[in-house]
């Protein structure tokens, strides 16, 4: 392989890729990134064997076809110190060569043939939605999720098509996050009924892949993995196991719930501020709704107390809810400032539940009050 790259475009690429290959493994050539280069273009690959990825290469002028496997960390080291424009790789069974104006480096090299085969995007049934929604969707939902638990699927994004909207849930047990939007899928689509449960770290690797956000992304989940292809850059991922909780039924009833139309920005600061006086083991906060206004309050012993109101569109009875303030911020850095969402609250025992009209729900269980 002979090739001519441009460093910084190869450098943004590279560190994609890097992200998925695993820092210790069984299996050593894991720990590299293999850039294949033809007359077509230049493509970079990593994997761990339970997630991988395919990034095209933009910049890359090709000599010779050919590959190599490059090490993490070396490799890596090159392009970010590097002050050149454009750097020339030569690759041969010895290692790999890599060149500049005034600097030369030689690394080892490991045969090509042995590093795991990726695969690429070639699904005829797929799901196709907006980048933009897609973006959105990780990262109302990701947070969510609970890479620690054992009980059901919870290390995971559920992805699931409802006619024609896609929707996203994640879920720690204590809260839950949905999103939808609209989505299409080819005439005879089959793979409605399926289980697609993807990694949190596949999906914030999806996330971190994502280029051009008005480009449409197709999805092809299969019964054991997921094939994800965004422009130039195709990720697969093998599906979390287990089932998922039954999410709509976390979803109450909200029959004699009082609706409160809230701004973001005021609310989010007023959490932060009662949060002050919280700790690790003392994180509830008191939101106290009615007589025009949302008091929050906090305490912890020897820390000390907060309390903070906020006027609302609510002058009903008053209604108490005690609520961990993470679970809230969680919820509200992930809007606008200036964005709006109706806040549902029932009585002191009932979950919150927050919309915004852009199809985003969350639901977040009370505390006991008597922390």
């Amino acid at each position: 392989m002979k090739i001519t790259c441009d460093r910084e475009k190869l450098l943004s690429a590279f560190q994609t890729a890097a992200g998925v290959a695993p820092s210790r493994s069984p299996k050593p050539i894991l720990q590299n990134v293999k850039l294949e280069a033809n007359d077509s273009g230049a493509i970079v690959m990593a994997t761990d064997l339970e997630v991988g990825i395919r990034l095209e290469v933009e910049g890359i002028e090709v000599e010779a076809p050919g590959a190599a496997v490059l090490p993490v960390q070396r490799f890596g080291s090159i392009l970010r110190e590097s002050s050149d424009e454009k750097l020339a790789l030569e690759s041969d069974p010895q290692g790999t060569t890599v060149k500049g104006e005034r600097s030369e480096f030689k690394l080892p090299g490991a045969n090509p043939d042995e590093f795991p085969a990726i695969t690429g995007f070639d699904a005829e049934q797929y799901i196709e939605l907006s980048g933009h929604l897609l973006k959105s969707l990780i990262r109302r939902t990701l947070y969510a999720t609970d890479t620690e638990s054992t009980r059901y699927a919870l290390g995971g994004v559920l992805l699931e098509l409802d006619g024609d909207k896609m929707v996203g849930v994640g879920t720690d047990g204590r809260r839950l996050a949905k999103m939808e939007g609209p989505a299409t899928t080819p005439d005879g689509y089959e793979g409605a009924d399926t289980m697609t449960i993807v990694p949190s770290r596949a999906m914030q690797l999806i996330e971190r892949a994502m280029g051009d956000l008005d480009a449409n992304v197709c999805i092809a989940p299969r019964s054991n993995d997921v094939v994800v292809k965004l422009g130039g850059a195709t990720i697969y991922a093998r599906l979390v196991e287990g089932r998922f909780p039954p999410w709509r039924e976390v979803f109450p009833s909200r029959q004699g719930a009082i609706e409160i139309d809230m701004t973001v920005g005021p609310i989010y600061r007023a959490v932060r501020q009662a949060a002050i006086v919280t700790s690790d083991e003392s994180r509830g906060i008191d939101f106290q709704f009615g007589g025009g206004s949302l008091v929050l309050s906090g305490s912890t012993a020897d820390i000390g107390q907060s309390r903070v109101e906020l006027p609302i569109p609510y002058d009903g009875e008053n209604i108490t809810v005690s609520l961990d303030h993470r679970y809230m911020a969680d919820f509200l850095k992930v809007l606008s400032e200036d964005g709006n969402f109706t806040l549902e609250v029932k009585d002191s025992d009932g979950a919150i539940v927050c919309r915004t009209e852009d199809g985003y729900g969350y639901v977040v269980m009370p505390l006991a009050r008597d922390r």
